[in-house]
């Protein structure tokens, strides 16, 4: 009975979702994540801080920089 459920569903029906970021966004972390494969990201204010190896830090450092320029980024988890 399931199965013929699942067949009769139809993609008229199916919620829509927004995106959660935005073009904008995704631009910004892609530079992010590019600069930190040519080992030129850097981290802390004005980037004094240390070179950044970690992928997941790139991403983050990316978010930020989104956020500053007004882009379509969830708010920053406490």
């Amino acid at each position: 009975m399931a199965g013929l459920k699942a067949a009769q569903y139809d993609m008229d029906d199916k919620e829509e979702f927004m995106a959660k970021y935005g073009k904008a966004a995704g631009k910004s972390v892609k530079s992010a994540v590019h600069r930190e494969k040519r080992g030129t990201l850097r981290s802390g204010k004005g980037g004094k801080g240390g070179r950044v190896t970690s992928r997941k830090q790139a991403i983050a450092i990316g978010l930020s920089e989104a956020r500053k320029k007004g882009a379509k980024v969830p708010a920053k988890k406490k």
